[in-house]
């Protein structure tokens, strides 16, 4: 990970997808979502880059279907 990466928490990833939180671990569990990165015992964040870059394959599976 790079050194400028910036780590997202759950409130910000549900933000920035719009997906519910039951959604996103739903994705997770059938591996269509990056998973977590552990910070601590119980802290978990995600790669900012890592969730854009779902963003934007999602965006284009969309442009590829239409």
């Amino acid at each position: 990970m790079p050194a400028e990466t910036q780590i997202m928490r759950l409130p910000a990833v549900i933000e920035r997808t719009g997906l519910s939180r039951s959604t996103l671990y739903r994705l997770i569990q059938s591996g269509e979502f990056p998973a977590p990165v552990r910070l601590a015992r119980r802290c978990v964040g995600w790669p900012t880059d890592s969730v854009d870059s779902w963003l934007r394959s999602r965006l284009s599976e969309d442009n590829t279907r239409s």
